[in-house]
């Protein structure tokens, strides 16, 4: 199909982009890499009254280093995440996950920042953003602030953004020397998760010193496994250990039921993929 007819205006700087926002009003959409709005667009599903471009906004593309976090632009694509030596030495779990979003064509035009403002419950980067407590930093015509992830994710694709604000970065305390991992359970390849658990760990002395566990679609928002991250500190980072522990994954949350599982048989993946998670970042 074809899009309804929209004006399309493409800002060079973030001040440009919030004040096109702001002055096309509630009717507008801000595409970043258009691999979610365009679909939408197509089938009209969305009729927006102006399209405003972030591509040539330069300053919201990078990764870089700032003390004790790394600092991800919010239009910085899924392949360059992927590839980033900074990511994989404080945030390997951002690459762990970004390596099973969609297929390579789709990485080399999402981007990371697009996807956390999508706010699809399904999708494969809220739950880690959530277990690592990023903080994600939205502009407006009243300036910048900084949103925790735990706040950004309110309901099924809502965010906290407020009308006229863009996400403008991302930044993630450095979790060096953690390993991580992140488990999918999907029907066919390219397929978004019918379930998936994000997993960074701290290991000392062959004991688990800190967890970090987030859950994908078990919710209308990413969930932190906070039962699980629990029971798996001070254990030792055996299979049994990490199996008994992840037997508190579905504890708090609230599964949907749909064409591809119901909620009992979600909850049952959680989990048996926690358990794969954190015994494959901690090589047990």
């Amino acid at each position: 199909m074809i899009p309804a007819a929209f004006d399309y205006v493409a800002p060079t700087t973030v001040d440009d982009a919030v004040r096109a926002l702001a002055e096309a009003g509630e009717d507008a959409k801000v595409i970043a890499g258009g691999q979610s709005l365009l679909p939408v667009l197509r089938m009209r599903l969305a009729a927006p009254s102006k399209l405003i471009d972030l591509g040539k906004v330069a300053e919201l593309r990078g990764i870089r280093e700032d003390g004790d976090s790394i600092v991800i632009g919010a239009m910085t694509t899924h392949y360059d995440v992927q590839r980033d030596p900074l990511v994989a030495e404080h945030a390997a779990l951002l690459a762990e996950a970004t390596n099973t979003v969609a297929d390579p064509q789709v990485r080399h035009r999402g981007t990371f920042g697009g996807s956390l403002a999508h706010a699809d419950p399904a999708g494969d980067l809220l739950a880690p953003a959530l277990a690592l407590d990023a903080e994600l930093v939205v502009s407006g015509m009243d300036g910048r602030r900084t949103v925790a992830a735990a706040d950004f994710f309110t309901d099924f694709f809502t965010t906290s953004l407020r009308p006229g604000e863009i996400l403008v970065e991302v930044r993630v305390p450095k979790k060096t020397g953690w390993t991580a991992h992140y488990e999918k359970f999907n029907r066919v390849a390219q397929a978004w998760s019918i379930v998936a658990v994000a997993a960074a760990v701290r290991v000392e002395g062959g004991s688990i010193a800190e967890a970090r566990v987030g859950l994908t679609n078990m919710a209308a928002t990413p969930v932190r496994a906070t039962a699980v991250e629990r029971a798996l500190v001070g254990q030792p980072a055996t299979a049994e250990a990490i199996n008994a522990a992840a037997q508190h994954a579905a504890e708090g949350t609230s599964p949907t039921a749909d064409g591809n599982a119901d909620a009992e048989f979600r909850q049952h993946l959680a989990r048996v993929l926690t358990s794969r998670a954190v015994s494959a970042a901690v090589g047990a």
